[in-house]
């Protein structure tokens, strides 16, 4: 299959498939409310995992919002990027949401006009154009991470909503010298936007970093390498801090706020502050897909 037939079908994955991980979460989550006799929560978990089975048999968008495409780009140092690598990318992206359909959002006009929507929007959802890519090195560092990597590409595709967009936040913390001053402040940061999200449950995906830049970059890398199944102690401590938010499922006042966080806390500098960004991904997120070349 040629590349841009990869890439295609990978955004189609991503928009229509929940991971194995996402998918135990949510019946745990089941398990639980019925414990709690949280009805109205557990009526919403079902129809949630029931929209992941009917989106993934008929390869529909999990959600009518099918997100903006960002793409993640890791460079093994035993290999190049080819030819024509980044035109095939985003020639997949547009056939991807094409053939999904995605929802066309893409803008039309010129500076201001963008803006303001004066010009009306494109009615082909392909014109929803990928933002900036990201290319990095493999991170050696990680429990996963082997040599055999280096001789691979893999490219990591996203497809971000609006809603988690508007309950985002990235922004300095001072740290008093103590990390719990960071954390303890993202999950207050957390508290507001769940309360005004809606689409719960959500996974707040988090990226620590020394500039804007770098904690977003962290942030999309929690996102594509977070598993529900194998959590560090202190996402298991923001999940469960969150949780006493009693917000539930779709708002409906229940246990399960948040099914889990994806933590990724990047290198640091001798400074007061710490950028912490933070995203409370929806139910439907993150939404994510890996090529491997």
């Amino acid at each position: 299959m040629s590349l841009v037939n990869e890439i295609k079908e990978g955004i189609i994955k991503a928009s229509t498939q929940y991971s194995e991980d996402r998918i135990n979460k949510f019946k745990q989550a089941i398990k639980t409310e019925e414990n709690l006799a949280n009805n109205n929560a557990v009526w919403a978990l079902k129809l949630m995992l029931k929209n992941a089975e009917i989106a993934n048999s008929r390869r529909l968008p999990l959600c009518d919002d099918t997100g903006i495409p960002h793409v993640l780009i890791e460079l093994g140092k035993n290999r190049e990027i080819p030819k024509n690598f980044l035109v095939d990318i985003k020639e997949g992206i547009k056939l991807g949401l094409k053939e999904l359909p995605g929802r066309p959002m893409a803008v039309k006009g010129e500076g201001l006009e963008k803006l303001d929507q004066s010009k009306g929007l494109y009615d082909d959802p392909s014109m929803m154009l990928t933002a900036p890519f990201s290319i990095d090195s493999f991170d050696s560092t990680r429990n996963d991470y082997t040599e055999d990597l280096e001789d691979e590409i893999h490219i990591h595709l996203l497809l971000l909503g609006g809603g988690p967009e508007i309950r985002s936040k990235t922004f300095r913390v001072f740290h008093k010298h103590d990390a719990n001053v960071v954390i303890n402040e993202t999950i207050s940061w957390l508290s507001d936007s769940l309360k005004m999200l809606g689409c719960t449950p959500a996974i707040p995906a988090i990226g620590i970093g020394r500039s804007h830049y770098e904690a977003s970059h962290l942030m999309l890398k929690a996102m594509v390498y977070g598993n529900l199944n194998s959590q560090s102690e202190t996402e298991n401590y923001i999940t469960n801090e969150l949780n006493k938010l009693n917000i539930g499922p779709m708002g409906l006042k229940a246990h399960t706020t948040v099914l889990g966080t994806f933590l990724n806390i990047g290198p640091q500098r001798a400074s007061g502050v710490r950028i912490v960004s933070a995203r409370p991904c929806c139910f439907v997120e993150p939404r994510i897909s890996t090529i491997k070349i």
